[in-house]
Parts: C-alpha cells; sequence; structure tokens
C-alpha cells in the first residue's frame, strides 16, 4: 500500500505558476499511489498567488480518473463574486473508503499573529488487511500556541477512535446514518505539520496515549534511526523559507511498524515549495 503526502501550495511552483495538471505528474511519478493526501487546496480563492481562482477540487478529481476525492474545508470566507472562497486538505484514494471524518482542530485567539481555521481529514479505507484510518493535516504555522492546541486535539482524536475500536457501535441499519462502520486504532497521520522533528509538538505528538492505546510512531525514525530528517520545504530557490528544513511528516501507529517498508522524500520537483513523500506499507 502507498500514500504521498503533499502540501501544494495551491498548485503554486517555484516558477510562479499554478499548475495542477504538473501537481498530478508529479504525484504519479513519486509513486503509483493508492491514497494521495494534500493540503493547501483551493476553490474561488483569486486572492492567492497565481491562481485565477479555479475550483481545485473539481480539477484534481477530474486528472485522477479511478480515486474518489474527500475535501475538508478549513478556511471558508466570503468571495465577492463566486459566492464561497475555501482552503484545505483533500484525501484522493483507489481503495474503498468505508468512512470519512472532517475534523476542525482548535483556533484559540493569538491576536500577536495571523492565522486561520486549520482541518484535519480521515478516511477510514479498507487495506489488503483490514480497515485503515488515514489521516491528513495542515496545522498553525504562526502561533506555536494553536499549534500545540492541534496537536493535542489530534492526540484525543485519536485516543476517541482506538475507543470506538474497542467498543463498536451496535449495527444500526445498512445505508443509514447509524450504520456501524468500522473506526479501527490502525491509522496513519500525514501531512504539513509546521514544526521541525525536534520541537516539542513532535515529542507530544508522538507521546503515549493513556490506558495502553497504541501511539503515534515517526515512520522515517522507525526505519532510519539515528539517521536525520530529510528537508520537505526551502529546496529549489522556493520564494520561502530562507533555508530548507523538514515540517512534513508520516506517523503511523505502532501496530503498523513492522508493516514499514518505505519513507521516502522526492526532492527533485520544483512544483510547490514543498517536496512530496511516500510511505509505502506491506500488505
Amino acid at each position: 500500500m502507498r500514500i504521498v503526502t503533499w502540501n501544494i501550495q495551491w498548485g503554486r511552483g517555484v516558477d510562479g505558476r499554478v499548475d495542477l495538471e504538473r501537481i498530478v505528474r508529479v504525484a504519479r511519478a513519486t509513486a503509483d499511489f493508492d491514497v494521495l493526501c494534500l493540503q493547501e487546496v483551493a476553490i474561488h480563492c483569486t486572492g492567492l498567488a497565481g491562481s485565477c481562482g479555479e475550483d481545485q477540487v473539481a480539477m484534481l478529481q477530474a486528472l485522477l480518473p479511478g480515486y474518489e476525492g474527500y475535501y475538508g474545508i478549513g478556511a471558508d470566507i466570503p468571495h465577492s463574486r463566486r459566492g464561497r472562497s475555501v482552503f484545505g486538505n483533500l484525501v484522493l484514494s483507489r481503495l474503498p473508503v468505508l468512512q470519512v471524518f472532517r475534523h476542525l482542530l482548535p483556533w484559540p485567539p493569538d491576536p500577536a499573529v495571523p492565522s486561520m481555521q486549520r482541518v484535519m481529514v480521515e478516511a477510514v479505507v479498507r487495506a489488503s488487511w483490514g480497515p485503515l484510518r488515514v489521516q491528513t493535516t495542515h496545522l498553525e504555522y504562526y502561533s506555536p500556541a494553536q499549534r500545540m492546541a492541534q496537536v493535542d486535539a489530534l492526540r484525543a482524536l485519536h485516543a476517541q477512535a482506538c475507543a470506538h475500536a474497542l467498543s463498536p457501535r451496535p449495527e444500526g441499519g445498512h445505508d443509514q446514518p447509524f450504520a456501524a462502520t468500522p473506526r479501527p486504532a490502525s491509522a496513519v497521520l500525514c501531512g504539513d505539520l509546521n514544526f521541525q522533528p525536534d520541537d516539542p509538538e513532535h515529542a507530544r505528538l508522538t507521546a503515549a496515549i493513556d490506558h495502553g492505546r497504541p501511539r503515534f510512531v515517526d515512520a522515517w525514525e522507525a526505519l532510519h534511526p539515528q539517521q536525520p530528517h530529510p528537508d520537505t520545504v526551502g529546496l529549489h530557490g522556493a520564494e520561502w523559507p530562507d533555508h530548507p528544513f523538514c515540517c512534513d511528516f508520516f506517523l503511523v501507529t505502532e501496530d503498523l511498524v513492522p508493516r514499514l517498508r518505505r519513507v521516502e522524500v522526492n526532492a527533485e520537483p520544483d512544483a510547490s515549495d514543498h517536496q512530496p513523500m511516500l510511505l509505502e506499507l506491506a500488505d
């Protein structure tokens, strides 16, 4: 099973052009992915550099036949001519998706810095070995306090899912809201987390969970102990930041560590200010 995560900067490359066809080409070159997790996907956001306000969800869905898209909106603001301008994360899967959640993350006030509402999209996919939660998010950049609150929320959501796995709902009937669809403890969490490997948010997110629930493990560290994380942002002369570093991650629950086969950063493309990452799990 292959999962690619990528902050696509609304499709804007280092050359300043918004090109979603290029995004799809690079993603496909990175891997023959089963699930593609994208951050910074926009609809009607004419204020973003290089964008003409295109519906990027519809465009990406059309460029990836055979994949179903599940979009989670974080920022949702009025547009002067097109109804709403929205910005969020998109999961595209060719595996069956059993259940989808769109979790708005905490946004405590921090008037000293700019910020926006953030969202985590969770898709329960049917892997060859059983159901798996694939989660993608993009945490706050400017405010450490908001970012840590979002980390704590991700931990709480994980604990809640583990509790659902231990005490599943009674069957409520097929094709209706009370249907007892699975929500397993096993999970992959990925995206632009806007912290670095040595930051306290990383330590908090990978810390033990109460009551024996499986904790999250940094997949790179599990496969490459003692090796520094590869840079995931700031390569190829991007406008931002002023130096490369790592802030994009794959985290997996402890039970998935034996299935880890590859974690890689595709450092070659300049189709965004971030680089795509690949996770491969054994069937």
